[in-house]
C-alpha cells in the first residue's frame, strides 16, 4: 500500500544528513479489502439537504484528551453513494465507536471527568473520515460539509479543551486486523524509523505527531524515550499487559511486520507545526479488546490508566 507522507521532502533531506554524518492508512480493519457496486451510480446533487449533523456525535470533556472515532460508523443512509476511488478502503474498524464511548464512560467512572469525545456515525463506505476531503467523500461533492463538520468537531473539542489545559493530547482511535495481537502507536514515524537507533531517531520525532511534546514535556524525556522509553504510552500499555509497539518492550516493528503509523487524523491535529496538540493514533488488536462488550470495558479500564500515567509523565496534568 502507498502511503502519502506529508514530510517526505524533508525526510530526504535527514535521509542525506543520516548517510553523510551518521500512512499510514490509519484503521483498515478485518476483511478491508476495497468494494465497491459493479456499476455504481453516483448523484451529482441530493435529493434533500443532507442531515450532516445527525452523523457527528459529541461529548464535551474537562481534562486535556481529545478521542476521536473515525472508522466505526454505524449508518449507511440510502441517499449516499459508495465511496469509489482508487485504493479506497471502505471496512469499519469494527467496534471502535463503542469502544471510544466505554473509554469515556470509564473515564468519567474513575475520575469524575471525561476526555473530550468526536464519532463520525457514517459507515467507512459512505464516508472516510481520516482521509482529505477528496479521498474522504470520493468526490461527491454534497458531502464535503459532513468532512468540514467532522474535522471541525475536532477542532472545537480542542479549543474548549485549550481553554482549560496548556496543552492537549488528542487520541485517534483505530481498529486493526493483523496477525500480531498488540497495539499499534502511530506518531507519523514509519517502522523504519523506528528501528533506528535513539540518537538517529530524534530528527524524525521532531517532525512527528508528538514534535512539540518534545520540546516541552514536563519530563524532559529525549525525543525517543517519549516515543518507546520507559514513561511512553506503550510502555504504560505494556506494563499492564497489553503489548503495543512502539515501547521499552517493542521498540519498533521488526523488518515485514505490519504496522500502522498515523494517517491524516494525527498529520492535521498533531504537533508537527509546533501546534498545541499532540496527536496519537492508537490502533487496537480486537480479540480480547473490541470483540466484546466485556473486553472493551476492561481495555476501556487498562486504556485509563495508561493514558493518566502519560498525561502525568509529560503534559504535568493530574484530576484534581
Amino acid at each position: 500500500m502507498i502511503r502519502r507522507d506529508p514530510r517526505s521532502v524533508v525526510r530526504t533531506a535527514l535521509g542525506i544528513l543520516t548517510i553523510l554524518g551518521a500512512v499510514g492508512c490509519g484503521g483498515a480493519s478485518e476483511g478491508d479489502a476495497p468494494t465497491a457496486p459493479t456499476n455504481p451510480t453516483i448523484p451529482t446533487t441530493p435529493t434533500a439537504p443532507l442531515p450532516e449533523a445527525d452523523w457527528v456525535d459529541t461529548i464535551d470533556g474537562e481534562i486535556p484528551l481529545v478521542i476521536i472515532a473515525p472508522h466505526g460508523g454505524d449508518l449507511a443512509p440510502a441517499e449516499l453513494p459508495d465511496r469509489v476511488c482508487s485504493g479506497c478502503i471502505t471496512g469499519n474498524d469494527l467496534n471502535t465507536q463503542a469502544l471510544a464511548r466505554t473509554i469515556s464512560d470509564a473515564f468519567s467512572g474513575r475520575i469524575g471527568k471525561r476526555p473530550y469525545l468526536v464519532i463520525n456515525r457514517l459507515q467507512r463506505r459512505k464516508f472516510d473520515a481520516n482521509r482529505d476531503v477528496q479521498e474522504a467523500t470520493a468526490g461527491y461533492a454534497p458531502l464535503a460539509p459532513m468532512w468540514t463538520k467532522f474535522q471541525g468537531a475536532i477542532d472545537s473539542a480542542k479549543v474548549r479543551a485549550r481553554r482549560l489545559h496548556p496543552r492537549i493530547l488528542v487520541i485517534d482511535l483505530h481498529g486493526h486486523g493483523h496477525t500480531i495481537q498488540r497495539l499499534e502507536l502511530g506518531y507519523q514515524l514509519s517502522a523504519s524509523e523506528l528501528r533506528l537507533t535513539d540518537a538517529s531517531l530524534a530528527p524524525y520525532v521532531a517532525m512527528s505527531s508528538v514534535a512539540e511534546l518534545g520540546r516541552v514535556a514536563v519530563s524532559r524525556d529525549s525525543a525517543a524515550a517519549l516515543i518507546r522509553g520507559p514513561c511512553s504510552l506503550g510502555s504504560h500499555f505494556a506494563a499492564l499487559g497489553i503489548p503495543a509497539v512502539p515501547s521499552e518492550p517493542e521498540p519498533a516493528p521488526l523488518a515485514g511486520q505490519d504496522y500502522f503509523n498515523g494517517g491524516f487524523n494525527t498529520v492535521r491535529h498533531g504537533s508537527s507545526n509546533a501546534g498545541p496538540s499532540d496527536a496519537i493514533q492508537v490502533e487496537s488488536h480486537y480479540t480480547g479488546l473490541r470483540d466484546t462488550a466485556s473486553n472493551r470495558a476492561g481495555f476501556a479500564e487498562v486504556f485509563v490508566t495508561a493514558a493518566l500515567a502519560f498525561l502525568r509523565d509529560h503534559y504535568g496534568w493530574v484530576p484534581a
